[in-house]
């Protein structure tokens, strides 16, 4: 038998919830859609912006901090004719990176970092920086999520930081925040699936509700992770138990969901 088999599945992600769900169905659990990763927009004219600074500017460091933010930057130097000088660029400087689909750029490109985030996270870049001796300017792309955090402790390293945002996440639907919520606070879900730390913060923004959150979590919901960065936001949160699938991948999520659940049925 199915350890899905009638199972209420909550999924935050918004790109790829259909074969999320799919997958869960598949297994005969219910997937119930609540998007609250927020709507993303490209800034076409910052983008424009920083592949022009970085191209005639010197940096001892470019950082790269997701796939989305490389893949934005470099259609814009392909918009702006100047993609040839752009790879260029990247190819003479010292990177920096994190992320499997920043990675995946890179090989695209031919590039090859410097120092890569063993674990895929931010803090573990920061640590390869900080192990550094030398301290210069630094070119760092991110997103309108913890970007303070990150250029603040690059400066208090000793950096000189260039922050480049070729792209930002508006705030969810405050409809689909709430009924999640009420989800979560009803116990009328076995599970949350989160895709990325986005999700985590905005799930958990409203202070007041921060601890009856992490204690239905900690009780009867079982948080779900794809991404080691996604995982360890929720461990931040408060989150004792997070199930995440060794090999990162939706479809390997959702088989590690199910004999979550197959066991536990099993050991009643």
């Amino acid at each position: 038998m199915s350890g899905l088999l009638g199972k209420r599945v909550a999924v935050a992600a918004d790109r790829r919830s259909e074969e999320i769900g799919t997958l869960i169905r598949n297994f005969g659990g219910e997937p119930v859609v609540y998007s609250i990763q927020g709507k993303m927009n490209l800034d076409e004219a910052t983008s424009a912006g920083n592949v022009r600074d970085l191209i005639t500017g010197s940096f001892d460091w470019v950082i790269l901090t997701t796939g989305i933010g490389a893949r934005t930057l470099a259609d814009s130097a392909l918009r702006n004719e100047v993609h040839e000088e752009f790879i260029e660029k990247l190819r003479d400087s010292r990177l920096a990176i994190r992320g499997k689909k920043t990675t995946d750029w890179m090989k695209e490109h031919q590039l090859k970092p410097e120092l890569l985030a063993a674990d895929g996270t931010m803090a573990e870049l920061m640590k390869e920086l900080r192990a550094s001796p030398e301290r210069g300017s630094v070119f760092l792309q991110a997103y309108n999520l913890d970007d303070a955090k990150w250029k603040s402790t690059l400066e208090e390293m000793g950096y000189e930081v260039y922050l480049s945002q070729p792209y930002s996440f508006e705030k969810p639907k405050t409809a689909n925040l709430q009924e999640l919520k009420m989800e979560i606070f009803d116990q009328s879900i076995e599970a949350v699936v989160f895709t990325s730390k986005t999700q985590v913060k905005n799930l958990f923004e409203d202070t007041e509700d921060q601890e009856t959150l992490i204690r239905k979590f900690n009780d009867q919901v079982l948080a779900v992770a794809v991404g080691k960065v996604t995982a360890k936001e929720l461990e931040d949160q408060g989150i004792t138990e997070v199930l995440q699938p060794e090999n990162q991948k939706m479809g390997a999520m959702v088989v590690k969901l199910n004999q979550y659940f197959k066991q536990l049925t099993q050991s009643y």
